[in-house]
This record gives structure tokens, sequence and C-alpha cells, in this order.
């Protein structure tokens, strides 16, 4: 039975729904899941965890600078044990862009921190026009019409796929 700490940044909620799923496929398996924030995780003692798991959606093409300073704080600790990476963002409702290696938004990411996940996974989010505030519902509009995405204000899609998502939590339960 291993003790796995997932951490999170969700702007919009996704992130965090994705991982509350994660926890629930790993608990099925008699292992021990804590799903905190990466604010929260700032006052956690990472050594008393067998594996290290993160999880950070994307706004306006970037992932949260706390996750950033999280892992490069951690980032030794984080080395030395098993570890995996997923961002959530709309971009991977493509079909060429939902695996790690293509998502640019991941690859970007990558190149921004030293830290080199072991396991890495692409998750599509949730297009929730009447969730956003205006300011937001406007741009996210404009994105998608330039990437031929759904642009009706009253849209609520969820692009994740969830089979994906618990096929990552058998590869987070396998990581050595």
């Amino acid at each position: 039975m291993a003790n796995i700490l997932i951490v999170y940044s969700s702007t919009d909620g996704q992130t965090q729904k994705i991982c509350h799923r994660l926890r629930t496929v790993i608990e099925q398996e008699d292992h021990l899941v804590a799903v905190i924030s990466v604010t929260e995780a700032t006052q956690l003692d990472l050594a008393k965890f067998d594996k290290i798991v993160i999880g950070a959606s994307i706004r306006y093409g970037h992932h949260s600078s706390e996750v950033i300073t999280f892992i490069e704080k951690n980032r030794r600790l984080l080395d030395r044990k098993p570890n995996a990476f997923f961002s959530v963002n709309l971009v991977a409702r493509k079909p060429e862009k939902c695996r790690p290696e293509n998502n640019p938004y991941l690859q970007k990411f990558l190149r921004q921190i030293v830290w080199k996940p072991k396991e890495m996974a692409v998750f599509a989010g949730k297009l929730d026009y009447p969730g956003y505030r205006s300011f937001d519902r406007s741009l996210i509009r404009l994105i998608m019409w330039m990437t031929k995405g759904p642009t009706d204000p009253m849209a609520v899609i969820e692009f994740t796929n969830w089979l994906q998502v618990d096929l990552f939590a058998r590869l987070i339960i396998d990581m050595k």
C-alpha cells in the first residue's frame, strides 16, 4: 500500500475534479491518497509520501506560477520519488494535441522548469461559458473561434476523456 500525494492547481475546478477521479480509482486498489491544492501543499512534509503527482490547468497559455514555484522548491525530493505531472487544457480536446509529446502547453511548461516528470499526461478540460466572468467568456470565445472550437456563449462541454484519466490512475499505481 502506497501513500500518494496529488497536488493540483485548478482555475475553474476541472483539474480538481480529475484529481478526485484519480483518487477514487487509486483508492480502489487500497492505496492512501491525499488530494491537496498547491497552496495547501506548501505546508506539508512531502517526504512522508511514497509517490507525488502534480496536476495543473492552463489559463491563457500558462500554468500557474504557484505550480512552478512548488516544483522548483521541491525538485530534489520529487526526483527521488516516483512522480508524475499532468496538464489540463482545452487544446487537448483535439486528437493531435492530447498526448504529452504533442501538446504545446505541456512542452512549453517542460522548457520552463528543470524537473523532468517520470510520467506525464494531458487531459482535455471543460468549457463552461456561463460559468466564466464576462471578460474571460469573451476572450475564450475568441480563442475558440480562432481554433475552430465551440463558441455558443451558453455552451457547457466537458471534453475530459475519463477513460484516459482512469488509465493514468493505473499508471500512477504501477509507478516505481
